[in-house]
């Protein structure tokens, strides 16, 4: 039996589908699994998926998948619209699962990456001090503001975290280079397995609700995260240190919200706070951090 299993989105996503496709291996072990995915990077090396595919570069895919087959199953459905992931009833990795029939018991999402990968990408990031990773922006390239406050940690208590560590380690923050940049870091502008091996090599890790979260969750990489709009029950992991932002101090204007109370890109109508700095408690942000394994 074929299974093909689709995501779209971000890349943090199909690294969530990874512990998709363990649940169906778990469940179907004979099966193949075929991905279609914006990202195949993530796929690389996982013996538990059968062929990938590129979105929009699917040639001859219904004479090789599909004609004659008729045990091909198709999990092609979102779950970011199930009733059950919209209600805030259990966990992303869950919701994909039951709404295909696969029982879930806890599969976390996981990367492969080899040792030829670790020997090759270190040099890249070879430092004299311990390495602490953070990321303080998600988001696509083409959004017209980079800060969206619903997911990102604002930039004066990014950069208070970054002075409390400065001298004691290396900290690289993982950016595009149309991302606000902070001061007393390395920028880390890399593929994305070149960062998983940065995220290897590192000491500490501040996160947010964005890709490195889900990598360090696969790579089996305790982490510090801060959350804002989105839930670590929905999208998060119990392995990290998950810092839930302060509760509002203003009521938002909420006439636009569909599906979730807050939308993803940070309309400024909707921002609960005073001010940037009501949302999270920094001191707690570094406490967390000194006290992380």
């Amino acid at each position: 039996m074929k299974i093909v299993l689709q995501t779209s989105g971000g890349i943090g996503k199909s690294i969530m589908a990874t512990a998709v496709c363990k649940a169906i291996k778990a469940q179907h072990p004979d099966s193949k699994i075929i991905v279609i995915t914006g990202y195949p990077e993530v796929f690389e090396g996982n013996r538990k998926v059968y062929k990938i595919y590129l979105q929009n570069e699917m040639a001859y895919f219904w004479r090789e998948h599909i004609e004659g087959q008729e045990d091909t199953r198709f999990f092609m459905q979102e779950p970011y619209l199930a009733t059950d992931f919209i209600h805030g009833r259990g966990h992303l990795i869950k919701v994909w699962c039951e709404m295909n029939g696969i029982a879930y018991n806890g599969e976390l999402p996981e990367l492969f990456i080899s040792h030829k990968e670790k020997t090759s990408f270190s040099t890249m990031f070879a430092s004299p001090k311990p390495i602490f990773v953070l990321q303080t922006n998600g988001g696509t390239p083409n959004q017209t503001d980079k800060y969206s406050w619903p997911r990102d940690l604002p930039f004066a208590t990014a950069q208070k975290v970054v002075n409390a560590f400065a001298t004691t380690h290396n900290v690289v923050q993982i950016k595009r280079k149309d991302q606000p940049a902070l001061q007393n870091v390395y920028p880390a502008d890399a593929g994305f397995r070149q960062l998983a091996v940065l995220l290897l090599m590192s000491n500490k890790r501040l996160l947010i609700d964005s890709f490195a979260q889900h990598a360090c969750a696969a790579l089996g990489l305790p982490s510090v995260v801060c959350w804002i709009a989105n839930t670590p029950s929905q999208f998060g992991y119990e392995m990290h240190q998950n810092i839930i932002a302060n509760e509002p101090t203003l009521e938002p204007e909420l006439r636009y919200s569909i599906l979730s109370k807050y939308n993803t890109n940070g309309p400024e109508r909707e921002f609960p706070y005073n001010n940037e700095d009501e949302i999270f408690n920094v001191d707690e942000i570094i406490e967390a951090l000194n006290t992380a394994k």
